[in-house]
């Protein structure tokens, strides 16, 4: 049995840090995981910066709640769960992500959470180390067949566990590192490379 592991943000969504930065004008927070391959030092980055600056969760989940999918996310995922199931593994959190699922029609997530009080944010709360790689693992023993796909550093792993896997959008650097992984660059390339990975 086929099972399809997605990142979110990039694949799905907008990159949520860079929308945050475009509304606080924090050009600082614009780095991604498509820049920094240490996500634990990249979320000490930016929370170092929330701190100084004295932003709230409140202000980071309004700008979500503005979010949208990406053009064609909708129909791409409603295509695909007609066919497969699917997991978005993701490295962002709880707090953050739950507008989009319901958006995105309430797919299953595996993220992590913040630690808060009194709206600040204090730390992160990671699910597990490395959990990408270690779930698409978890998932092979069960006995499935896994199609990844993922835009940034922090996908790597995830992507060179997989049965199959496809850099969907990424950065010319990855492309680069990465010679030898396929490459998509819309929803109908990403269909047809699930559905028929080995060609």
């Amino acid at each position: 049995m086929r099972i399809v592991c997605l990142d979110l943000e990039g694949v799905l969504i907008p990159e949520i840090w860079i929308a945050f930065a475009e509304k606080t004008g924090v050009v600082q927070l614009t780095r991604t995981t498509r820049d920094e391959p240490d996500y634990e030092a990249l979320m000490n980055f930016r929370l170092d910066i929330l701190n100084k600056s004295g932003f709230t969760l409140s202000q980071i989940q309004e700008v979500i709640k503005s979010l949208d999918p990406l053009p064609g996310a909708l129909e791409f995922i409603k295509q695909l769960r007609s066919k497969y199931e699917l997991i978005i593994l993701s490295d962002t959190f709880r707090e953050f992500a739950a507008p989009l699922m319901v958006k995105l029609g309430f797919p299953t997530l595996f993220c992590h959470e913040l630690e808060i009080s009194n709206d600040r944010i204090n730390g992160i709360k990671l699910r597990l180390a490395d959990h990408k790689r270690k779930s698409v693992q978890y998932l092979q023993k069960l006995n499935f067949e896994v199609v990844a796909a993922g835009d940034s550093y922090n996908d790597i792993g995830m992507l060179k566990t997989a049965d199959h896997c496809m850099l969907f959008n990424p950065p010319n650097q990855l492309i680069q590192e990465y010679p030898d992984m396929p490459i998509g660059t819309d929803y109908n390339e990403l269909m047809s490379f699930v559905e028929n990975p080995s060609t």
